[in-house]
C-alpha cells in the first residue's frame, strides 16, 4: 500500500488493516471495528466514541440497552461496562479512543 499523508489515511487503509490502529495521534487511536460474536469487552482507560458504518443490533451501555444502526453515534465515557450485543454480521463501526486515563473531565 503506498504511503498516506500525515493527514489523509483513505479508506482501503482501515479496511486493510481492519481491527487495528493505522490513525494514531498523541492518545488518539482510531480505527475501522468488526467485532466478534460473542462481544466481551471490557472498559477502557479512555474514552470512546463509535459511529455505525454498516449493520443493525443493539449496545449495551452501563446496564441500559438501546438499538443501532447505520449513521448513529455512540459515546462510552472511560471506565463504562458496554459492549454490542445481538448484531447482524454486517456490523461495522469506526472507533476512537482518546484523553487520559480516567477519560476526560467536564468543564
Amino acid at each position: 500500500m503506498t504511503k498516506t499523508a500525515a493527514w489523509h489515511f483513505p479508506y482501503a487503509l482501515f479496511e486493510a488493516q481492519l481491527g487495528e490502529y493505522p490513525l494514531r495521534h498523541g492518545t488518539m487511536r482510531m480505527m475501522l471495528y468488526h467485532p466478534d460474536k460473542p462481544n466481551r469487552q471490557s472498559p477502557h482507560a479512555q474514552d470512546e466514541l463509535y459511529i455505525i458504518e454498516a449493520g443493525r443490533g443493539t449496545f449495551s451501555h452501563a446496564g441500559e440497552v438501546k438499538s443501532f444502526g447505520p449513521g448513529d453515534v455512540i459515546f462510552v465515557r472511560a471506565g463504562t461496562e458496554h459492549r454490542f450485543e445481538d448484531f447482524d454480521s454486517t456490523l461495522r463501526a469506526w472507533v476512537m479512543f482518546w484523553g487520559p486515563p480516567g477519560g476526560e473531565k467536564e468543564e
